[in-house]
């Protein structure tokens, strides 16, 4: 646990330019859509933990996955190089057996069934601000790789279910940045990998994504948090920094649980009464400050799910319903 909270502790958010929402569509009351996504989905006990939280919930994630976590350090010292890197390197560290890959592989498999949306997330988790296009299509080729024969890495090749392969090419349509760092090579790279979306940008508040050479774009929002309600980017590290400067306080822990749902409920409920844009949630596979933001996360979904004018889903889901509001609204226009 240690060892993952000062993995994150590296993921200092560059300066990243604030994308202003467009003008939102005018709707009929649409749904209110909530879209939570996981960075790194590594853990096998939080794949285990997040696949049970959406089946009670009624949710569906996005699992934006590093690659790394589906090869051993002896593998990567084979098979892996980042852009401007020595081989074998990570940010984020590997499989520490091929047993945890096959659990892992499962995992996946088993979202990917259940209707979730499986993203990438790189591989090393570097930080790709001066990457070329050429940098960011090597590393988008390794991790197909990597997905790809997951199964082989795993020591299972017989285990690999049916459809994989072509769920490892192709199935992998959204991508996040690692620390949410960009350069002028991407949109180009995300394109030649077939790519249908993006969510690496952040916004001053929750925002539709807005369309780049022809790709929506997504931005987690900053929401209102705290008695002073200051804005904090919407994800579990950006509130680790704020309560505790990323220092594990688990004495605490309640404390920033309440904290925290209670910024999700305001947040929520803004979009909620006025004008339904979806409102995104960040989360990773690390239970910061003794698992504060996973219990929020856990109970606001529960109150929210359910209601009858509200779709939890994922990016992937999201993006046909907003273009459906859109449509409607269009329609409306005349």
């Amino acid at each position: 646990m240690t060892r993952n909270i000062l993995a994150l502790s590296l993921c200092l958010f560059p300066a990243v330019a604030l994308a202003d929402p467009p003008s939102a569509p005018e709707t009929t009351r649409n749904k209110q859509l909530v879209i939570v996504s996981f960075d790194g989905a590594h853990d096998n006990a939080l794949w285990e933990k997040s696949l049970a939280m959406a089946k009670r919930t009624g949710a569906h994630f996005t699992y934006f996955l590093s690659c790394t976590f589906l090869m051993t350090k002896a593998d990567a010292k084979q098979s892996y190089r980042a852009p401007g890197q020595k081989v074998g390197r990570s940010n984020v560290g590997f499989a520490q057996s091929r047993e945890e890959i096959a659990i892992r592989a499962g995992h996946i498999w088993e979202a990917h069934l259940e209707g979730h949306d499986i993203g990438s997330h790189a591989c090393g988790h570097f930080d790709g601000k001066g990457w070329s296009e050429a940098d960011w299509e090597s590393e988008f080729a390794s991790f197909r790789t990597a997905l790809v024969d997951a199964w082989k890495k795993a020591g299972e090749p017989d285990a690999e279910p049916e459809g994989w392969a072509e769920f490892a090419r192709n199935g992998i349509k959204g991508f996040r940045a690692p620390y949410l760092s960009l350069s002028d090579g991407l949109m180009s790279a995300l394109e030649a990998f077939a790519f249908t979306y993006d969510a690496s940008l952040v916004t001053k508040g929750p925002g539709w994504p807005i369309a780049q050479d022809g790709m929506p774009r997504f931005g987690l929002p900053l929401i209102p948090e705290g008695p002073s309600h200051r804005p904090v980017i919407g994800m579990d590290y950006n509130l680790f920094i704020r309560h505790s400067m990323g220092v594990e306080n688990r004495k605490d822990s309640a404390r920033f649980e309440e904290r925290t749902l209670a910024a999700f409920r305001e947040a929520f409920r803004r979009e909620y009464d006025g004008e339904r844009i979806p409102l995104q949630l960040g989360f990773h596979f690390v239970e910061m400050n003794g698992g504060a933001y996973w219990r929020a996360l856990d109970r606001f979904l529960t109150e929210t799910c359910g209601k009858s004018d509200v779709a939890c889903v994922s990016y992937a889901d999201a993006l046909p319903m907003i273009e459906d509001a859109r449509k409607k609204a269009d329609r409306s226009a005349f």
